[in-house]
């Protein structure tokens, strides 16, 4: 191995490292070795430890190779691959060069890129989107095929969020709804209703740039750039945005930089007419160490609750699921998984995932029995969240109230206590939200929620009899 070499790889390390993430660097390119440089060629050649490794750098970091070999090398340079074949216990060398062509359709939106896309003021910006040294000045989605409307089952558990999306894809920034914030628990589709509204919005206005980012994703890019000192760069890129969509966005909490950045860039868009669109797992309301300014922002437009689909939505879910990928599943199995797995559309659609394979693999056919080893394997294994539901029914089994009257308009004190400990017991014992916990228990709005907690906070610290009552219960909860 030649120094020279040595040089050349570790000169493309720096850059590959500046614009990758040091798990990606760490996994992908600390385990690449140089072995030769021919000068007369331009040509380096690297040791990879797999045909696999090999395989994965062509799929999925060949822009970022191309972009530190052409930096280093010139134009001209090119790479070789030595690929370790543990089988044959030797090198086995593949002649592959990185290609000269334009690849810029290639995007990895985990690095920092600049582009020539001039805003009012003719100003370069930063793309943190796009691959350094690549003239890009599309902007990728970054958003799922797979996650469209046609994909998406409506239900009573999410009907105004889906209506509210469709509006605001046909006419981005023009309704009430802006911004359109989508709160629920985890699993139950925020994800991909973000995915369709951006989609769809594609679909009517294909000129207006729409840009899917998660919070995370969001949060590093802009640590990126005030270590890069590009800050600027990274408010403009993001106030060029026609449709921005930002997922997990309870992720800015305690992020007093990222919050301040992102303030302007939400003034900016908002005062311009463009649409913003935002998921959390929290309304904003019980959303923390967030500044005031930017939750009252949040609440401009409409925030809309999803909730955990009801059985019948659950059997559609998985019609269509089955549906979309080829398989026929008999009607029993589907009552049986949807009527098993209540709290989390995602666990359901895992369920559903083992099923096929486990009737694949096995070449058996996809029956009851199978469904209910599935589920006894699956309940036993998981962790099974607690429903308002299933709470609703303890309270009322131990103060002897049946469950119609708990539902009913009544306002006897006996009935306004029971709802009272079931909300109690729904915020400490599931992830829902004020909103969901009031809906569930009897229609209730978000302030009669927060009576009712404060109520039975009182009564446990001041009624011993109530304290007693409240113990008995909880201990059938858990």
């Amino acid at each position: 191995m030649s120094e020279h070499c040595v040089e050349i790889w570790n000169n493309c390390l720096k850059l590959i490292q500046e614009n990758t993430r040091p798990q990606t660097y760490k996994t992908w390119f600390e385990p690449i070795k140089p072995v030769a440089y021919e000068d007369d060629e331009n040509v380096l050649t690297i040791q990879v430890p797999s045909q696999f490794f090999y395989e994965y750098l062509e799929a999925q970091h060949i822009p970022i190779l191309k972009f530190a070999i052409q930096k280093i090398l010139g134009p001209t340079g090119r790479l070789k691959y030595s690929i370790v074949m543990d089988n044959y216990g030797s090198d086995h060398p593949l002649d592959i060069k990185v290609p000269t062509t334009d690849r810029t359709n290639t995007v990895n939106p985990a690095v920092r890129v600049p582009i020539n896309f001039d805003d009012e003021q003719n100003k370069q910006v930063l793309n943190p989107f796009v691959l350094p040294g690549i003239n890009k000045i599309k902007v990728e989605s970054q958003l799922n095929e797979n996650y469209s409307f046609d994909n998406f089952v409506e239900g009573d558990c999410n009907r105004l969020a889906r209506s509210a999306g469709m509006a605001v894809a046909e006419k981005p920034g023009k309704t009430a709804f802006n911004p359109l914030f989508v709160y629920s628990p985890t699993g139950l589709g925020k994800t991909h209703l973000c995915h369709a509204i951006g989609l769809e919005t594609k679909k009517h206005h294909p000129n207006l740039i729409v840009l899917y980012v998660n919070a995370e994703q969001f949060i590093q890019q802009f640590m990126s750039s005030c270590k890069n000192k590009t800050r600027n760069d990274f408010v403009h890129f993001y106030q060029m945005i026609d449709v921005l969509i930002i997922d997990d966005i309870q992720f800015f909490s305690g992020k007093a930089k990222t919050q301040e950045a992102f303030f302007h860039i939400f003034n900016h868009l908002q005062q311009n007419g463009k649409q913003l669109i935002f998921a959390s797992d929290k309304a904003p309301v019980e959303i923390k160490d967030m500044e005031p300014r930017l939750l009252s922002r949040f609440k401009w437009g409409l925030s809309a609750d999803m909730q955990a689909p009801d059985v019948e939505t659950r059997i559609r879910i998985l019609k269509r699921k089955a549906f979309n990928d080829g398989i026929e599943l008999p009607d029993d199995v589907v009552d049986y998984v949807a009527s098993r797995v209540k709290s989390n559309v995602r666990e359901m659609e895992g369920l559903f995932i083992s099923l096929i394979a486990q009737s694949s693999l096995n070449k058996k056919a996809i029956t009851m029995d199978l469904a209910r080893q599935l589920i006894e394997r699956f309940v036993h294994n998981t962790t099974q969240e607690v429903s308002i539901e299933y709470i609703v029914n303890v309270v009322c089994n131990n103060l002897n109230i049946p469950i119609e009257e708990f539902y009913s308009k009544s306002k006897k004190r006996e009935m306004v206590q029971a709802r009272q400990l079931a909300m109690h017991f729904a915020k400490k014992y599931t992830k829902c939200s004020l909103a969901a916990i009031g809906q569930q228990c009897g229609g209730k709005d978000h302030a009669t929620v927060i009576h009712a907690l404060k109520t039975v906070s009182n009564l446990l610290e001041t009624d011993k009899q109530f304290r007693t009552l409240a113990t008995e219960i909880e201990k059938n909860i858990c």
